[in-house]
C-alpha cells in the first residue's frame, strides 16, 4: 500500500504544479465560472471570437462542422453567424495572415487558441481578456498586467473601452518596496459597460473552453447514463455475490 500511496501523492502533487504553472503569472487570478453545456453561452463567444480573434488567431483543431453539429446550428446559420471569409463549412478554423506577416507585425509567430485554455486555464484567460490597460511606451499603446509586454493590440477596446492601471507601493518580505497593479480606472468608455464586458469574456472564455475539449460536451450529456447504469449494475452484482453465498454462510 505505501508505493501505491507514494504515486497517488505524486499523480496529485504533478497536477497541482501544473494548474498552478499554467497561469504563468504573479497576478491574482479572477475566478470565473463557465458551463460547458450552455449552448447558448458557447455560441455567443463563438460569434465574438471570429469577429475579434480569428482576424490573427486560428484555431486548426476546430472545423465549422463540428460547431453545427455540437450546437445544433444549421450550415446556414454557421455560414450567416460565423464564417466571415469564403470559407467552407467543412473547414477548419484558419486565418489568412502568413506567419512571416505575423512575426514581422507582432514580433512573435501568432498562437493557435485551439488549446489554450487548457494550456493557461479558464482564470487566466478571463482575467487576461480584462487587464489590457493603456500604456504609451509600448507599439500598441497598450500593455496588460497578466501578460506583461505582451505583444498583443487589445482588439476588444471598442466594446470595453480604454482604462489606466491603479497603482499601489508594496513591500516584499526582503523589505524591497515597489509598486504593483491594484485596479483599473476607465478613462474612455466602450460600446458595454463593466458588468456587460465580463459578461462577454466569460461567454468568450466558454467558447475557448470548447475549443480545447469539444467532445466533453458529449461526455457531460452520457455521463449520468453511464452513472445510472454502473448503480444499476452495482445493486445486481451484491444480488448476485448474496446469492452465491447464501448456502456458505
Amino acid at each position: 500500500m505505501k508505493p501505491l500511496f507514494i504515486v497517488i501523492c505524486l499523480l496529485l502533487f504533478g497536477f497541482f504544479t501544473i494548474n498552478v504553472s499554467a497561469g504563468g503569472s504573479d497576478v491574482m487570478l479572477d475566478s470565473v465560472d463557465i458551463q460547458l453545456d450552455d449552448r447558448a453561452a458557447i455560441k455567443r463567444g463563438a460569434k465574438l471570437f471570429v469577429n475579434y480573434c480569428l482576424n490573427c488567431h486560428s484555431a486548426n483543431f476546430m472545423r465549422y462542422s463540428r460547431i453545427a453539429q455540437d450546437l445544433d446550428m444549421s450550415s446556414d446559420e454557421v455560414r450567416n453567424q460565423l464564417i466571415t471569409t469564403g470559407a467552407k463549412v467543412g473547414e477548419s478554423m484558419n486565418v489568412a495572415i502568413a506567419e512571416e506577416d505575423a512575426k514581422r507585425w507582432f514580433g512573435t509567430a501568432v498562437p493557435d487558441l485551439s488549446v489554450i485554455a487548457r494550456a493557461r486555464g479558464v482564470d487566466w484567460l478571463y482575467t487576461y481578456l480584462r487587464s489590457f490597460y493603456r500604456d504609451d511606451s509600448r507599439p500598441w499603446g497598450v500593455n496588460n498586467s497578466v501578460f506583461k509586454d505582451v505583444g498583443m493590440p487589445h482588439v476588444l477596446w471598442e466594446l470595453q473601452g480604454l482604462q489606466v492601471p491603479i497603482m499601489e507601493s508594496y513591500t516584499d518580505e526582503q523589505g524591497n518596496t515597489s509598486e504593483r497593479i491594484r485596479g483599473f480606472k476607465l478613462i474612455e468608455k466602450g460600446m458595454l459597460n463593466t458588468s456587460e464586458y465580463d459578461a462577454a469574456m466569460r461567454d468568450l472564455v466558454t467558447f475557448l473552453a470548447y475549443l480545447g475539449e469539444p467532445s466533453k460536451l458529449q461526455r457531460l450529456a452520457l455521463g449520468k447514463w453511464v452513472l445510472l447504469f454502473l448503480t444499476g449494475f452495482l445493486i445486481l452484482v451484491i444480488l448476485l455475490k448474496k446469492e452465491y453465498w447464501r448456502d456458505i454462510h
